[in-house]
């Protein structure tokens, strides 16, 4: 029997916690698990070594040029592969995706709360790991879409 697929949205800021990394592998041993990491604090940083001004819309961070999409996704992709690394490590069977569409050769990129938002069209379960500050938020904006659990560290 096919293992159910589960899509787990997590904060840049939670990977390294231990209690992160053990739900994770709790849940890598019932399901299939792809992860979606973020890099906000990252990407500002680096919008700031830049130059560039850090500007966020209704559907997240605006991004005014070529430039400025490449650094972003160079963020993110480095966050990616230091949380493979992680997962090999640990020995936790999961897939890493970034929140990055290359519609027609032009780099897009995604809110992580608005990539949760495709998941629910494939996904068995989904859930969105957040710092504990942030859980109320972050329920208030799924409010309307009880497939999602949003889970405090």
């Amino acid at each position: 029997m096919a293992k159910e697929n589960v899509l787990v949205k997590i904060s840049g800021n939670l990977i390294e916690n231990n209690y992160v990394i053990s739900w994770l592998q709790q849940l890598a041993e019932k399901f299939h698990v792809v992860i979606c990491t973020g890099g906000g604090t990252q990407i500002n940083e680096a919008f700031e070594k830049h130059g560039f001004e850090i500007k966020f819309g209704p559907y997240g961070r605006e991004t005014a040029s070529f430039e400025e999409r490449q650094i972003a996704r160079d963020v993110l992709e480095i966050n990616q592969l230091q949380i493979q690394d992680l997962l090999q490590e640990k020995n936790i069977n999961a897939e890493v995706v970034i929140p990055v569409r290359n519609i027609g050769s032009v780099l897009c990129h995604i809110n992580g709360d608005l990539f949760v938002l495709e998941g629910l069209l494939g996904f068995d379960r989904v859930c969105v790991l957040t710092e504990l500050g942030n859980v109320d938020n972050k329920k208030i904006f799924y409010q309307q879409y009880p497939k999602i659990e949003v889970i405090g560290f």
